[in-house]
């Protein structure tokens, strides 16, 4: 950091955009009473199910109905719909074939869907909170003042995400919700020894979650290091009056090329509409509310289908949405490069796609194992605080990702700097 003055200003960028994001998750919306509040969300025993899980993404913010307590999920709602509408909808797809311009347009449809979908989950969460009975101001200026307050602190998370995209290190999206969850693990693991101290937690289970969490950790890492390589020659081309010899490389494809992408989403997906239901249902009387309510909790059999078919789901679509074999196979034969034993070409094209079909099958039955895995622990051993596959997920591989961003970086810049001594001496 002291050699490269670039590198030090966005690290510090980042880290000032992420104390901003932790004051923010400490401010409360005004006219809730904070003693109580916390008395009610650690009563209702909301930790261990998807209020822990929201709570956990909002960096604790949910618990105490602070300006971040909706977080960055109305975005990353927003992010799907719109993505999902540049696949179907025709005057979308147009947008999305026209370049830069056209991603202009796309990001700014959906920044006005993030604020729609933010006014209503403000809506929803300031009415509930009204319901519990703990705030000291009156009925409409309580509204008022948390819907306007809950919208502004999710447009402003987006923004400070944008910013950290462009002026720090790594994706600032992806940042924030890591922030989030690592900002709640000492609280979890205080609260693991104090069962375990006093006797609630029998001390050989509190092991058995520790070791395998580190297990779990090993397993992610040791997986999204994972690498297909396929070899890619070069023909001999000429090139003046000599003729160079044709290379042999490879071209490397990572098991898991969707990355983190697919459990955001298929637990944004889930957590907003189970959410609403369970609220909706919590007058205690036996309806269907009630009853699909308890169906979507945590560890019940529909819970874990519709997030296991949303994880593969989109491990799927998001692989189609950033990788193109008709385009990739185009390149290489533009640069006569070929696969070997493969026709340039269409051959080729098809090649790389059951290539990148067969490793997306895997990988989404990697990431929906390690993202369930944790889920029967939790029911299985009743643990009263969220333990989530998703978020230890999000946690290893944003980290991972951002240590290779940091070390692409400084090799750039010093590749830089060794280009500028010759260009100084002349």
């Amino acid at each position: 950091m002291a050699k490269l003055g670039d590198l030090r200003s966005r690290l510090l960028f980042l880290l000032g955009a992420l104390i901003v994001f932790r004051i923010g998750a400490h401010i409360p919306v005004p006219g809730v009473d904070a003693a109580a509040l916390a008395q009610l969300f650690q009563n209702s025993n909301s930790n261990a199910g998807i209020l822990g899980m929201l709570n956990m993404f909002s960096g604790g913010s949910l618990e105490r109905f602070s300006l971040f307590a909706i977080g960055i999920m109305p975005y990353i709602s927003a992010s799907i719909i719109i993505q999902l509408g540049s696949e179907i909808v025709p005057s979308l797809k147009a947008l999305k074939k026209e370049g830069e311009s056209g991603r202009r347009v796309l990001t700014k449809y959906t920044r006005w869907a993030t604020l729609a979908l933010a006014f209503v989950q403000s809506l929803f969460a300031t009415g509930i909170v009204y319901q519990q009975g703990i705030v000291s101001i009156p009925k409409l200026e309580f509204f008022v003042s948390g819907v306007v307050c809950l919208v502004t602190g999710t447009m402003f998370l987006m923004w400070l995400g944008e910013q950290i995209t462009e002026r720090g290190i790594g994706n600032g999206i992806s940042l924030i919700i890591t922030a989030g969850i690592i900002a709640t693990l000492p609280s979890s693991i205080g609260q693991l020894f104090s069962m375990t101290a006093d006797g609630t937690l029998h001390y050989l289970t509190a092991l058995f979650i520790v070791l395998g969490a580190l297990l779990l950790i090993y397993v992610v890492v040791y997986i999204e290091s994972a690498q297909r390589k396929i070899p890619i020659h070069y023909a001999k081309r000429q090139v003046g009056n000599r003729i160079v010899q044709g290379q042999t490389t490879h071209m490397p494809f990572k098991l898991n090329m969707a990355g983190v992408i697919p459990p955001i989403f298929a637990s944004s997906i889930i957590l907003f509409p189970s959410q609403i239901v369970s609220w909706a249902g919590v007058s205690g009387a036996d309806n269907w509310i009630t009853r699909l309510a308890a169906y979507l909790q945590h560890g019940e059999p529909l819970y874990v289908i519709i997030f296991a078919v949303a994880i593969i789901f989109f491990c799927y679509f998001y692989t189609a949405l950033v990788f193109s074999p008709r385009e990739m196979a185009e390149n290489l034969k533009k640069s006569g490069a070929f696969v070997p034993g493969i026709r340039p070409g269409e051959q080729t094209s098809r090649y790389l796609e059951k290539v990148v079909l067969h490793l997306t099958f895997f990988g989404a039955l990697y990431i929906t194992i390690v993202c369930l895995i944790p889920e029967f622990v939790t029911g299985m051993l009743s643990i009263p605080f969220y333990l989530g596959g998703t978020s230890l997920l999000i946690l290893v591989v944003v980290t991972m990702d951002f240590g290779t961003q940091i070390a692409s970086y400084r090799m750039n810049q010093q590749y830089e700097h060794l280009l500028r001594k010759p260009a100084a001496r002349r």
